[in-house]
């Protein structure tokens, strides 16, 4: 076989649309463009998705339709319990251990244990953050939750659930 050999298959290859070209080639006086207005005029539409004619834009009448995202935001990864209880390790979860089980995946962005499913183990659990139900199970199972951060990470634990968890 040779690259020789190889066509195309009948009918996936097209002509291109030869427009200006005269009434002969199907697309004569106005070229496929219509009659008037700004899509057929020189430079073609190139106007933002948005753009509505001139009318004021419905995100700029509707400012709630744009939307809002909190600049300091701290997007924590999630681990719930039944997770926890599925591993194969008998003592300690560690990030790194998380993340060699495939349960989270960026050891740089913090991690939050939440208490859905059941926990069955005496676990040693290291995280960033952990929900109240979640402590208070592992607790239960005869395990320690352990804040990464200290002192400083427990008081802004307790302090922003206080403050409605925001």
């Amino acid at each position: 076989m040779d690259l020789s050999d190889l066509h195309p298959a009948p009918g996936s290859r097209k002509d291109r649309k030869r427009i200006g070209r005269g009434y002969g080639s199907g697309h004569g006086k106005t070229s496929g463009f219509g009659q008037k207005g700004q899509k057929s005029r020189t430079g073609h539409h190139k106007a933002a998705p948005h753009f509505q004619g001139g009318q004021t834009q419905i995100s700029t009448q509707l400012p709630y339709k744009r939307g809002f995202k909190y600049r300091f935001r701290v997007a924590y990864q999630v681990v719930n319990l039944e997770n926890l209880d599925a591993l194969e390790t008998e003592l300690e979860v560690t990030p790194e251990v998380l993340a060699a089980a495939g349960l989270v995946r960026d050891l740089r962005k913090p991690i939050k244990v939440l208490g859905d499913g059941e926990l069955t183990k005496a676990l040693k659990i290291t995280a960033h953050r952990f929900s109240a139900s979640a402590k208070s199970a592992i607790e239960a199972a005869g395990g320690t939750a352990t804040l990464i951060g200290g002192e400083e990470a427990a008081a802004d634990n307790s302090s922003s659930e206080a403050e409605g968890g925001r």
